[in-house]
């Protein structure tokens, strides 16, 4: 393997686990039952840039780019869904019956 391929790979390998880093951040929302101090716009930020980097890499055909920032835009997105989805649980069950 040449040397470029294998940093491709290592590289590449890296980006995913990277982009699937703020899976770490719903699982600690979800045992909280809280989104905490998750600022949405920071995902949706990172969900914004991996979708450009996404259809850059679409564009010149380069796999190694473009798997590693699905990933990261699937987790952002997850990351944003969740976050939403327990700031409506959150208020419902502070503004519902006292």
């Amino acid at each position: 393997m040449s040397p470029e391929t294998m940093l491709t790979v290592v590289a590449s390998s890296f980006g995913i686990v990277m982009g699937a880093s703020p899976l770490l951040q719903i699982r600690k929302m979800l045992a909280e039952h809280s989104r905490g101090q998750v600022w949405i716009g920071y995902f949706a930020i990172l969900a914004l840039g991996s979708t450009l980097w996404g259809s850059y890499a679409v564009s010149i055909h380069n796999i190694a780019v473009f798997i590693p920032n699905v990933v990261a835009g699937v987790a952002a997105v997850a990351t944003i869904v969740v976050a939403v989805n327990l700031r409506r649980v959150n208020d419902v069950v502070l503004v519902g019956p006292q």
